[in-house]
């Protein structure tokens, strides 16, 4: 048995499995299950790694390793990582035993080679999520007005100085980018790199307490008058209906009082946070509530004038808030000017420090952010605040892991487990999907996976057709002709090799396939590979396309 997780134990995984101890925090995961596994069965064989399994590791998970594997338990927790198992699975016709848990829900997948479908061959359906301009402007309970806290974290300390950190790295490149896209979404990106590198440039922690009164006042009263001076309490649709009906909640704006501790978390959080990302150290003093008023004192706020012609998004279908503002191509040419002439001063070394959110790190300022800009939103529009705790659950999208939900998985997926290894075909194998809360429990034979018919020949998504040798080019062409099949069309990944219409293509029909590769599509073959594969584009003798399978070309 090969166990990998590149995790550690923290104590939020004790209560929702049977391994771990308290005294387990810290070490690795998969070493910590392998020592409790043996003292429950002294003779199981297991080896733990501590490798993530995806790409980057295919070094260490090789051909050899996937070739010698019986079956596959997956016990993941995203989508990406279970495409990528899956991949591999298919690739090397292993069965694979997939399940995930959520909440009181659980379900399991069996996906056994030629018998069943695959994971990947049916995709959940998107989650419905609340219409763009809901979050931004007319939001009606706290889940909307996290989704807009956490959206507005990432802009301000991870994209923003990422797309700074972009124009650094490479000055005339972004421009010509952003001046060749020249939309309004480029237009906003250059408006937040400009007031981050020009306008809002901090260089001492006091610039950052600054910049976060300021934009206290530019979130949480300036947008609302604005909002409110564009769409007046008595305004009404084209329709003649009143525009804030429900369940749209007219606001109002929030005045600062450093007294309020939910107005001073926001300052504290906003510029200790603003000052990571400019590499500034923050002072001890930042952490006394007392202290942090005195500096908020200092900063000079300006009254409020509200602008005419404002557009607001109201459309529940917009996809983004920017707004094109005429000619997006002159604002964008004017704000390249000021980001080259504003930046001169700047030293080549220096870069911007993203902040990724990390929600388990109760001492880095995020959550407290985070909850300080979703209660101070929900104030703005008389909805119920939450607690950080509360805040931490809905904007870290957790769902609360179930012991009894993860055990049934497991015990589910450890029966179907037995009847794959004793050779059991489809019919006999179960999904299921089961909600302890209802409580239901829905079992099903797994799905046959679709197949394609030509001539005698029958295959579906497990078969990989192998080419034997280091073949040409007319060699494998041949290979295709004798299954009545014509390739016109060959390629490596993203590069064309052959393709029956260019003459310039023929001159390749002696080469080697493997050598084309290499010189068109660069490929490299690490040597612990011993083949590598090419996507044939086929039609039978009445020109019709066939979708073949994947053609693995074994040179060695």
């Amino acid at each position: 048995l090969t166990v990998t997780d590149d995790d550690t134990i923290e104590k939020s995984n004790l209560s929702r499995q049977f391994l771990f101890r308290d005294w387990n925090i810290g070490h690795a995961k998969s070493s910590v299950a392998a020592d409790a596994a043996r003292v429950i069965n002294p003779a199981l064989r297991v080896n733990a790694l501590q490798n993530r399994v995806g790409p980057q590791t295919e070094d260490v998970f090789d051909d050899t390793f996937w070739e010698h594997l019986d079956v596959v338990i997956n016990a993941l927790d995203n989508v990406n990582a279970r495409l990528y198992v899956d991949s591999r699975c298919l690739y090397f016709s292993k069965p694979l035993l997939e399940s995930g848990t959520l909440g009181a829900k659980c379900n399991t997948q069996m996906v056994v080679p030629g018998e069943t479908e695959n994971y990947g061959a049916s995709r959940d359906p998107p989650e419905k999520q609340a219409p763009m301009c809901t979050v931004h402007s007319f939001p009606h309970n706290i889940t909307h007005c996290l989704t807009w806290a956490r959206s507005e974290f990432e802009g301000l300390l991870e994209r923003t100085p990422s797309e700074a950190n972009a124009f650094l790295s490479a000055p005339e490149k972004y421009c010509e980018e952003m001046m060749g896209a020249g939309d309004a979404a480029a237009r906003e990106a250059l408006e937040r790199v400009v007031e981050c590198l020009i306008t809002e440039r901090a260089t001492s922690f006091q610039d950052c307490v600054s910049w976060a009164r300021r934009k206290f006042e530019d979130y949480f009263a300036n947008r609302i008058k604005q909002l409110t001076y564009t769409f007046p309490e008595d305004a009404s649709t084209s329709t003649g209906l009143p525009f804030w009906s429900p369940p749209k909640r007219f606001p109002s704006a929030v005045v600062f009082t450093p007294d309020d501790p939910t107005c001073l978390a926001f300052v504290t959080a906003g510029a200790i946070l603003r000052a990571t990302t400019f590499g500034i150290e923050a002072p001890d003093w930042a952490r006394d509530g007392k202290k942090m008023a005195e500096a908020v004192a200092k900063v000079a706020v300006e009254e409020f004038v509200p602008k005419q012609g404002v557009k607001i998004v109201t459309d529940e279908k917009a996809t983004s808030a920017a707004t094109s503002v005429g000619d997006d191509g002159k604002a964008i040419a004017d704000l390249v000017g000021r980001l080259k002439d504003g930046s001169k001063g700047l030293s080549k070394e220096f870069r911007m420090v993203p902040v990724q959110f990390e929600k388990d790190d109760d001492t880095n300022y995020h959550m407290d952010l985070i909850a300080s800009l979703a209660n101070l939103r929900a104030r703005n529009y008389t909805i119920g605040e939450v607690d950080k705790l509360k805040a931490k659950f809905i904007a870290g999208r957790i769902i609360p892991a179930i012991a009894t939900t993860t055990a049934l998985a497991t015990g589910l997926v450890c029966l179907e487990l037995y009847k794959v290894l004793q050779g059991a075909k489809a019919p006999a194998l179960r999904n299921t999907f089961a909600n302890l809360a209802l409580p239901l429990f829905s079992m099903a034979e797994p799905v046959p996976p679709k197949s394609v018919k030509h001539k005698e020949l029958t295959w579906t998504v497990w078969d990989r057709w192998t080419v034997e040798g280091d073949v040409t080019m007319q060699e494998l062409i041949d290979w295709f002709q004798a299954k009545g099949l014509e390739a016109y069309s060959i390629s490596c990944g993203q590069a064309l090799l052959f393709n029956s219409l260019f003459p310039r293509h023929k001159e390749r029909l002696p080469r080697k396939v493997l050598d084309i590769a290499k010189e068109v599509a660069k490929l490299e073959v690490p040597a612990y590979r011993r083949h590598f594969d090419v996507v044939v584009a086929c039609e039978d003798e009445d020109g019709e396309d066939v979708d073949v399978p994947l053609i693995s070309i074994k040179f060695r």
